[in-house]
């Protein structure tokens, strides 16, 4: 277990935000953190990477129970701030510096991260000509540049066009590799898309913290989309209502609960000789099982 958060507690004022929260981080595993806006999301990253100080609970990193954890994490915020009249490499530098990193190494360095986020042969560009896709790049250029064993991005693509998502959804997947990630976002297809760990908040607690394959197959009951020429059999209505959803007369959705009703359900089509256009079993979405979690 790469890390542990337990009971995590933050309140400001009479507010609390984050209440009672754990869950672990398994190492070279990629997770989301998903919830509605003031979920308690950003706070939660905060207090992982160590930029805001928990009122209860504790994180803890396997082997590292005396450290600074802040060494070994790169952040990436959901709003970085840059210094426009710098260049890549002067931004970089200065960072580098902040961190420690060696002269000797920085340099390498540099241009290795720069190559990671697709910067090279832009690092002597002025920052204030650079696009919101290319900003956020260097933005995780910085959150790499000191070889972090945990990556924190918070919010990393909500800000982009779908082009500049993609790219940046694509670094992402590559860093997986070589890199334990948590991210937060509320993009449920780009958690879908890259996490192998589900973790959703509401109100500061803990709904679901598990894998997306054990997520579905809690939540999600097994459906088939049913459509026909002539108007569906009219024996479907006598289904309950949490079972069958008419979409229009000649097209329903039917929840079943095991393969024999499966069975029952094409039986009965037979049955009443409809002619079947379409007998398709449902694919769930993260953002139906999204749905059915936050309304649980």
């Amino acid at each position: 277990m790469f890390m542990q958060v337990e009971r995590l507690t933050k309140a400001y004022r009479n507010i609390t935000v984050v209440n009672n929260l754990s869950f672990n981080l398994d190492k070279g595993k990629c997770a989301a953190l998903l919830g509605p806006n003031g979920a308690g999301k950003t706070t939660t990253l905060h207090m992982i990477a160590g930029l805001t100080a928990p009122n209860k609970g504790k994180i803890s990193f396997e082997d590292k129970q005396h450290q600074d954890v802040r060494s070994f994490i790169g952040f990436l915020p959901q709003h970085p701030t840059f210094f426009n009249w710098m260049t890549p490499q002067q931004y970089l530098t200065f960072l580098g510096l902040l961190s420690n990193i060696s002269k000797n190494v920085l340099s390498q360095r540099i241009d290795e991260v720069l190559e990671t986020v697709g910067l090279k042969g832009k690092e002597k560009q002025k920052i204030a000509g650079f696009s919101g896709g290319m900003k956020q790049r260097l933005g995780l250029a910085q959150a790499l540049l000191h070889k972090p064993e945990l990556l924190i991005l918070d919010e990393p693509v909500s800000a982009l066009d779908p082009e500049g998502r993609k790219d940046v959804l694509m670094i992402i997947e590559t860093l997986k590799k070589d890199t334990t990630i948590l991210f937060s976002t509320h993009i449920l297809h780009d958690a879908e898309q890259i996490c192998d760990n589900i973790i959703m908040i509401k109100n500061g607690r803990m709904k679901w913290n598990g894998t997306k394959s054990s997520l579905r197959q809690e939540f999600t009951a097994p459906a088939f989309t049913i459509e026909t020429e002539e108007r569906l059999p009219a024996s479907l209505s006598s289904l309950p209502s949490e079972q069958v959803l008419f979409h229009s007369p000649y097209k329903a959705t039917v929840g079943v609960k095991d393969t024999s009703q499966q069975q029952q359900l094409l039986q009965l089509l037979v049955d009443q000789q409809a002619n079947l256009v379409l007998f398709e079993r449902k694919q769930h979405s993260l953002e139906d099982v999204y749905l059915e979690v936050m309304n649980k």
